[in-house]
């Protein structure tokens, strides 16, 4: 017999959701410093939209994996020339298959010379997230760049979290 009331049963689902949604953001530093652009093409949904600024608007896993296979060319080609730094994700469920987030990153280079900060970017991924097949998935990222230039979506940074 459970000494969990029905209530504190429910916010447990909740907890283990979260933290799954955590771990994929961690994850998603993870494979894109490393260099696993396969591996990370799949974490995101078939239908992901993602909003890089500078970088452009990338739609589906297809252009993902090309595009990143592009910027890691564009970084020199090997594992961890780069360094994408999170923190502060703040992750809220908006229902039982959906939740939206919001995490920090610091994006380092690692090739510069050592009297040179390492710094190439500070922003914020504003997210949103999708249960397939029972797993989390990102299903739209906006990286919101904050130094050393600013790019902004279209109403950044609107209300979060979104009201119920």
């Amino acid at each position: 017999m459970s000494d969990f009331t029905a209530d504190e049963i429910k916010r447990l689902r909740a907890l283990l959701d979260i933290d799954d949604i955590r771990k994929l953001g961690l994850l998603y530093s993870q494979l894109q410093d490393h260099g696993y652009l396969d591996r990370l093409a799949d974490i995101f949904t078939e239908d992901a939209l993602c909003e890089f600024g500078p970088y452009g608007t990338w739609n589906g896993r297809e252009e993902l994996r090309k595009n990143f296979a592009q910027v890691k060319q564009d970084m020199g080609g090997e594992a961890f020339s780069a360094l994408h730094a999170n923190s502060h994700h703040w992750v809220e469920l908006t229902g039982p298959t959906t939740a939206v987030g919001r995490r920090y990153l610091l994006d380092l280079v690692t090739g510069r010379p050592k009297d040179d900060h390492p710094f190439i970017w500070l922003g914020l991924y504003d997210e949103a997230y999708r249960k397939v097949n029972g797993a989390w998935k990102i299903a739209r990222t906006s990286l919101q760049f904050m130094w050393p230039e600013r790019h902004f979506s279209r109403g950044f940074p609107g209300e979060f979290p979104p009201k119920a």
